[in-house]
């Protein structure tokens, strides 16, 4: 036993100093290849044992045969283990170039081409994850130019929307200020018109700008939907009457949800003015509401025909109309009764309803979405029930 603790003490102190000057070695060189840190540690695992091995061998005097035997194996040993790091290091700095060259590639517009060359377990995750990362980046790029073509097309928009109204009201004032107007009232009547669709416009570029900054303040309550239902109903009920669509909310289920009733209310409004004027006359828009496990789904269903399917995924962006035509299509006579904002109706046109929807909708953490159905389409918004 005492022999062995001092074989032990011996090779202990051998492979210390060992130890130590690799440790200064591996200091020195912790800011160089890869490859060279890993030779480095090999050649202190080799000389701690090379050594130890001595260390032991001179206390037990061993002969000179003997010990030529031992310096022979730690040769042929250190030999190997050097060139054995000396191959790891290469293998392991080829890998790493190899992803540098890869990680070139993340953000382009040809996305992450990963390596070719193999690579080790801890590196192939790096790879997999500067993957994932330039997916994500691919497809933030493609929304910010969605975007970006989006706000494009909402500003020639409204400076359509915005000349045409304007043209008419300088003409009309004119024509008033000039006494050539036939029918002064009905010129009034129709500038009161414009001036309602001007200010929709402006409140509904305003709710989504809001919308969008996320400074939409919602005042949350316990509601029941058919409660929702029965107010947007109400204040839709003026303009079906008037474009002779029939309004149906028979299959709404008194379903509880936790939300902003002015907000869901405009949400609704904006649905059914929508459905109302995509709707033929004669034509039926029904509303309807059912309980989906943790999801109280809201449905508008109308009469348009049905939306080609290369636009469905279109529908919500801010500024899509569905057609080319720049002004939406109008009564004469229509918004002239009706307050700006009241229930839609005096909606701008300008192609801000359907996106100020799923703003507001996504704001209550809710999901607006639409697929065409026989003769139509319908929209859904489906909202977090109420708890307990």
């Amino acid at each position: 036993m005492k022999d062995l603790l001092l074989i032990a003490l011996f090779a202990g102190l051998g492979a210390t100093g060992a130890g130590l000057l690799g440790w200064v070695a591996v200091r020195l060189l912790r800011r160089r290849s890869m490859a060279l840190s890993l030779f480095c540690v090999a050649v202190v695992t080799v000389l701690a044992v090379t050594s130890g091995t001595f260390a032991v061998a001179q206390a037990m005097f061993l002969s000179g045969h003997d010990l030529g035997v031992v310096i022979t194996v730690l040769g042929m040993a250190s030999v190997v283990s050097l060139l054995t790091a000396a191959l790891l290091g290469r293998q392991a700095v080829a890998g790493s170039r190899a992803l540098t060259a890869a990680a070139r590639t993340v953000g382009s517009d040809t996305g992450f081409t990963a390596p070719d060359h193999p690579l080790a377990l801890e590196l192939a995750q790096l790879s997999g994850e500067l993957a994932a990362t330039s997916a994500r980046l691919a497809e933030s790029r493609a929304r910010t130019r969605a975007l970006d073509a989006s706000r494009r097309e909402l500003i020639a928009w409204i400076s359509h929307d915005l000349r045409t109204p304007l043209a008419g009201l300088r003409a009309m004032a004119e024509a008033l200020e000039d006494g050539v107007a036939d029918r002064p009232e009905h010129y009034l009547r129709r500038i009161r018109a414009e001036v309602e669709r001007l200010t929709g416009m402006v409140d509904d570029l305003f709710e989504l700008s809001r919308i969008q900054a996320g400074a939409l303040s919602l005042s949350l309550s316990r509601v029941s939907v058919y409660d929702l239902v029965d107010d947007a109903l109400a204040g839709a009920h003026p303009l079906a009457r008037q474009r002779g669509v029939r309004l149906e909310g028979g299959q709404v289920a008194a379903e509880p949800v936790e939300v902003d009733s002015r907000e869901i209310t405009r949400v609704l409004g904006n649905l059914l003015v929508n459905a109302i004027r995509s709707t033929p006359e004669d034509g039926v828009v029904a509303v309807s509401a059912r309980r989906e496990v943790d999801e109280v789904v809201l449905s508008v269903t109308d009469g348009c025909g049905g939306i080609p399917e290369q636009d469905l995924a279109r529908v919500f962006e801010t500024g899509w109309r569905g057609s080319s035509a720049r002004t939406p299509r109008r009564d004469p006579d229509e918004a002239v009764d009706n307050g700006p904002g009241e229930s839609g109706v005096g909606d701008s046109g300008a192609g801000l309803g359907l996106a100020i929807v799923r703003g507001i909708v996504e704001a209550h953490a809710g999901r607006a979405r639409v697929h065409n159905v026989t003769g139509g389409c319908c929209f859904e918004i489906a909202l977090p029930a109420a708890r307990g």
